[in-house]
């Protein structure tokens, strides 16, 4: 007989039991990311979601432009950060987090298996001795199940893994924010190719979120505008992914999403900012320190991805 999920359970009465929270997304066309201010509607306190470094590859110059309209936006509505959370390692863009913290204050934050993603890439970048395979990068490390606030808001981190093996999807609330766990439902689903990637994995991970109450609003952080739709969108719900999401309806069995999605990604370039994304996030978001002559440098591994 199965264990009962306790997180599950209590993700479910969390949502039952409160109104959602107030949800302000930024979309950033560049690397079709989306970064949210998550409010508590009773007080100003926020938590910020999946922030943007701007990175510009060809000539490795970064930008805050992404990060500047969250800035913004806090200091114009008199808002109080309280937590930088990371719905994982992102391989995809570089995050804005420890500027946004020097700028607002906040805990940096993602899922304890950080650390299983901080082993593998140290070991591909040769970040060395003085690289800390043990997430102490983070302010905080959270686990399945634990619980936190956003003022006086209730939240609870649910392990999702299967894109990364340190997937956490966020419940605040009616709402949870999922990473690039799901897409809306005319996309699909997250690849599984990355190292401690696995798509059995997220079929279980996604079969968890999908037994949240069918209403629970759910926000992504990606939009890659499928042909038939002409306007980017990344809020759907729990009933709205069990009914029509095309890898992960309800009724498709584990074998065959697990054969559709290792038969997509064979077929996937890798991410444009992979390189530098992965390095720099496993850190908290924190560039290299400059070397002797005062710059800032980046690895490229040659012929070992």
């Amino acid at each position: 007989m199965a264990l009962p999920d306790i997180a599950l359970e209590t993700a479910r009465g969390l949502v039952a039991a409160h109104n959602g929270p107030e949800v302000k997304a930024f979309f950033d066309a560049d690397t079709f990311t989306v970064s949210y201010i998550v409010k508590d509607p009773g007080s100003n306190a926020c938590a910020i979601i999946d922030s943007v470094l701007d990175f510009d590859p060809a000539s490795g110059r970064t930008r805050r432009s992404s990060a500047d309209k969250i800035i913004d936006h806090v200091q114009r509505e008199g808002l109080k950060v309280e937590w930088i959370l990371e719905t994982h390692a992102h391989a995809d863009h570089l995050s804005a987090a420890p500027y946004l913290q020097s700028k607002l204050g906040g805990k940096i934050a993602i899922g304890a298996h950080i650390t299983a993603v901080q082993r593998v890439f140290g070991a591909l970048f040769g970040l060395g001795a003085d690289f800390s395979a043990d997430g102490r990068q983070f302010d905080r490390l959270f686990h399945d199940g634990e619980q936190f606030r956003i003022g006086g808001l209730d939240a609870l981190v649910l392990h999702t893994p299967g894109h990364t093996p340190a997937c956490v999807s966020y419940v605040v609330g009616d709402a949870v924010f999922v990473g690039d766990t799901l897409f809306m439902p005319d996309y699909g689903s997250a690849r599984c190719d990355f190292p401690g990637g696995d798509a059995a994995t997220l079929f279980a991970s996604v079969r968890r979120l999908l037994s949240l109450p069918p209403q629970t609003r759910m926000f992504l952080c990606h939009d890659y505008l499928p042909a038939g739709r002409t306007d980017y969108r990344w809020e759907t719900t729990i009933a709205e992914q069990s009914a029509d999401n095309i890898h992960l309806h309800a009724g498709v069995s584990q074998a065959e999403f697990v054969a559709q999605r290792r038969a997509r990604d064979a077929t996937l370039p890798m991410p444009r900012l992979l390189l530098p994304s992965v390095q720099v996030n496993i850190q908290a978001g924190h560039l290299p320190e400059p070397e002797a002559n005062g710059v800032r440098y980046l690895k490229l591994p040659i012929d070992a991805v």
